[in-house]
């Protein structure tokens, strides 16, 4: 059941003239997104930036209609909302200053994976540059990271991909509403993502991929992942864009180099010359940089450490998971020679220790 206050929440992202930035402020003066809609025009007059133009959008309150329109959408549709103050929203996008009222999604995602890259690069990507993209999230694929990246052509689309092909959760940003799919010819691709991650976007339904939305967009791209990988770019275009909006929001920025003169490599060397990105030729420089090798040898450190306080069919059941990566616990009770109740007992046990983690359709994998 969808709650009343959410009315309000859309509702004051489709105020014209009311952006994410001013939205907050009456936010936060107002106590609540109901609260702006309720409150008198003296008070919204003297809270600091806002003034008359933003004003009468907000007492004129005729946005409200299309925001209940937008809640049947969503409940009919299976939508994810996230509104900034929940505490699904994801954590590193909170803390952006223009950073989206209100995220609408698809799928099974968790916005606030321990680990975020964002992969971005051409639309035009050569062989190179899908090999370079292919090799680093395989190479990547033991971290369970989670690929973000905009469905687009090129490179993104290539980054899904190898995501997928390698288990790994990966998510779309789009730079239009949920009731459809840009290009339509990712329509396949984006399904499958849904079981591992899923589409994500600050617009609402009946919004077109129009060309003003696709920079907004990229500021979700940069703000919700730990680092932003560009991997070939022209010397204009959404990955200088995104890249820029990265280093703005303190995020590290990578970029793969290419050759001298070649047009889709001419940005990414562009990037590395003038100390805005760091070269990266392999998935072990994100890994040193952002210190996730680091972080693993640990955690394998402490999993020998538990295997050893595991009784006998706890040991089974971890070899098992080890030496398939994935399985479903049909399959998993074959191997194991153990009824499914028990199977099920042993697993909650395993993901009370951290140490296997249970993914959509009872499918299993080392934590």
């Amino acid at each position: 059941m969808i709650d009343e206050g959410l009315k309000y929440k859309i509702g004051i992202t489709l105020m014209d003239g009311v952006g994410d930035v001013i939205a907050k402020r009456l936010i936060a003066y107002c106590g609540s997104a109901e609260g702006v809609f309720k409150e008198k025009k003296s008070r919204l007059m003297k809270i600091p930036g806002v003034g008359a133009i933003n004003v009468k959008p907000i007492l004129e309150n005729n946005v409200l209609p299309r925001a209940e329109e937008e809640m049947d959408f969503i409940s009919k549709n299976g939508i994810n909302t996230f509104f900034y103050l929940d505490k699904e929203y994801p954590k590193r996008l909170k803390h952006c200053e223009d950073s989206p009222v209100m995220l609408y999604s698809k799928g099974n995602l968790n916005l606030n994976n321990h680990k975020i890259l964002s992969v971005v690069g051409t639309r035009n990507a050569t062989v190179y540059g899908q090999r370079v993209c292919e090799k680093i999230i395989e190479d990547l694929a033991l971290q369970n990271v989670l690929i973000v990246s905009g469905l687009a052509y090129g490179i993104d689309i290539c980054a899904h991909r190898a995501a997928l092909k390698n288990n790994l959760p990966t998510v779309g940003v789009v730079a239009h509403g949920l009731d459809r799919i840009y290009p339509s010819v990712h329509q396949g691709v984006s399904q499958k993502m849904m079981l591992n991650g899923g589409i994500v976007t600050d617009f609402i339904s009946g919004t077109n991929p129009d060309k003003e939305n696709f920079p907004k967009r990229n500021r979700i791209v940069a703000g919700m992942a730990d680092a932003v990988l560009v991997i070939e770019s022209a010397l204009s275009g959404g990955s200088l864009i995104t890249a820029d909006i990265a280093n703005g929001y303190n995020r590290d920025v990578f970029a793969v180099p290419g050759k001298t003169g070649d047009e889709y490599s001419s940005g990414c060397n562009w990037l590395i010359k003038t100390n805005r990105a760091m070269l990266v030729e392999s998935a072990k420089d994100i890994e040193q940089v952002l210190g996730w090798e680091i972080k693993e040898k640990k955690k394998k450190n402490v999993q020998k450490e538990l295997f050893t306080e595991l009784d006998e069919n706890e040991k089974i059941i971890v070899g098992i998971l080890e030496a398939k990566e994935k399985i479903d616990i049909d399959n998993l009770s074959v191997e194991a020679k153990m009824p499914m109740s028990k199977i099920s007992s042993l697993l909650l046990n395993l993901e009370f220790k951290g140490m296997v983690k249970s993914l959509p359709g009872k499918v299993y994998m080392m934590n």
